[in-house]
């Protein structure tokens, strides 16, 4: 991500995942919560379809 107009695109994609909780997007980076038991590759998937690289830190 470069701009805030990113920020927003990112934002809105992981918005869309059902049950997603975004917490926080930044420059870089985000942090969202999921329901237990959820796998975290629909926001992958969800931020490939907008064009973003993603991958889930521990």
């Amino acid at each position: 991500m470069h701009c805030g107009a990113c920020i927003r695109r990112v934002t809105q994609s992981l918005q869309r995942v059902p049950g997603a909780e975004v917490e926080e997007v930044r420059l870089g980076a985000a942090r969202v919560k999921l329901p237990e038991g959820s796998s975290s590759d629909a926001l992958i998937a969800a931020l490939s379809a907008g064009g973003f690289a993603a991958h889930q830190e521990s």
